[in-house]
Order: structure tokens, then C-alpha cells, then sequence
């Protein structure tokens, strides 16, 4: 589903790993329903809508007894396929945002650009290969996934930081942030699509 006045979109992907139905409201108000079999990863994306302020409806069933990657990994597809799909021609965004979050110890930078051009630089690294039972490599796949099929260009630092938990979570809450800024009216250009192009599809 999507509008032209209301900016909504429904995603339903299925292979042989796994199944993803999304759904995602971009004016909405944080609203989360997630359910992937992965815990920690479902705690990433709550954090995900609740700061970016995007209602999202997240199932997810994929081959667990395998590893966790083509879950998290193709949920990252599907929820980057939705934003698109409900950011339309992108008209009247803000389209840019950047922002450093800090949690404690941690300090994370996220810079965004709507542009329909999908491109991530990943500065982040970890010192365990593992937060819990969770692969740590998994938070780059993720926002790969997700930049690649969003339409959007993601920088992601991470400047500082001793816990694990605590970088990840960085993370999502700043490209959360920076993605709320970026996709948000601008009052001044409401019915102008940002680009001298007259373009944001790539």
C-alpha cells in the first residue's frame, strides 16, 4: 500500500531463507510491532522506529537453525524497500541530516542523504565478534541492506566506545535520528523535489 498524501508502504518478500512482511508509516509516531526470532536484533530495530519516528510492523521468519544473517540481512531489504517505496518522488523532504549521538562512553556519528543513490561508508568496529548470541559483523550487513535499498547514501562512525552493546545501539539511534531529519518537511520547499536534477531516483 502507499499514498501520495499519506506516505505508507507495505513490503512482502519471500525466498528459499526466509519471509519478511513490513509495513512502515513515515509520519507516525514510533510505533513498533517486531517479531524476527532474533532477539538483540529486535531490540536494534524497536530502537530503529522509536527514534526515527516511523511506525513499523516487522515479521520476519528465516533459516535461524542455519545462522542469523539472511534474517537480518533480508529484513534490512525489505525494511529499505518500504521507506522507498513510501518516500514516493521524495518532493518536499529535507533530504540531508547528519548528527552525533551519544549513550554513555559512546559516541556515534550518522550522516544521511535522501538521494536516491544508495552508497554506505562503515566506520565501525567492534571488539567481540559476538553481543550475546549475536554476530557483531551483522550491524554493517544490516544498514548495507538497508542504505542499498532505501535509495540512500549512509555514513556511519563510530568515534568512540568500550561496549559492544552500547556502539551497536549507537547506531541505530543515530541513522534512526539523522533519517527522521532527513525525510521530515521542509516547510519552506513542501512541494519541490530537493535537487537542482528535479530528481531523487538516482
Amino acid at each position: 500500500m502507499s499514498s501520495p498524501n499519506k506516505r505508507t508502504a507495505k513490503i512482502e518478500r519471500t525466498t528459499k531463507e526466509t519471509s519478511i512482511a513490513v509495513s512502515v508509516d513515515l509520519d507516525g509516531t514510533g510505533t513498533f510491532n517486531v517479531s524476527t526470532g532474533v532477539g538483540f536484533f529486535d531490540h536494534m530495530l524497536e530502537q530503529l522506529s522509536r527514534h526515527s519516528l516511523i511506525d513499523m510492523d516487522i515479521r520476519a521468519k528465516g533459516d535461524l537453525h542455519i545462522d542469523d544473517h539472511h534474517t537480518v540481512e533480508d529484513t534490512g531489504i525489505a525494511i529499505g524497500l518500504a521507506i522507498a517505496k513510501a518516500l514516493g518522488d521524495r518532493r518536499g523532504i529535507n533530504r540531508y541530516a547528519s548528527l552525533d549521538l551519544a549513550m554513555d562512553e559512546t559516541l556515534t556519528r550518522a550522516a544521511l542523504d535522501v538521494s536516491g543513490r544508495s552508497f554506505l561508508v562503515w566506520q565501525v568496529e567492534f571488539s567481540s565478534p559476538k553481543i550475546g548470541t549475536f554476530d557483531t559483523e551483522l550491524v554493517r550487513e544490516f544498514f548495507q541492506a538497508l542504505s542499498q535499498n532505501a535509495g540512500v547514501t549512509l555514513h556511519v562512525t563510530n568515534l568512540y566506545g568500550a561496549n559492544n552493546h552500547h556502539i551497536a545501539e549507537t547506531c541505530f539511534k543515530a541513522v534512526a535520528r539523522t533519517l527522521r531529519n532527513a525525510i521530515e518537511s521542509d516547510p519552506r520547499q513542501k512541494d519541490v523535489i530537493p535537487s537542482t536534477k528535479g530528481t531523487l531516483n538516482g
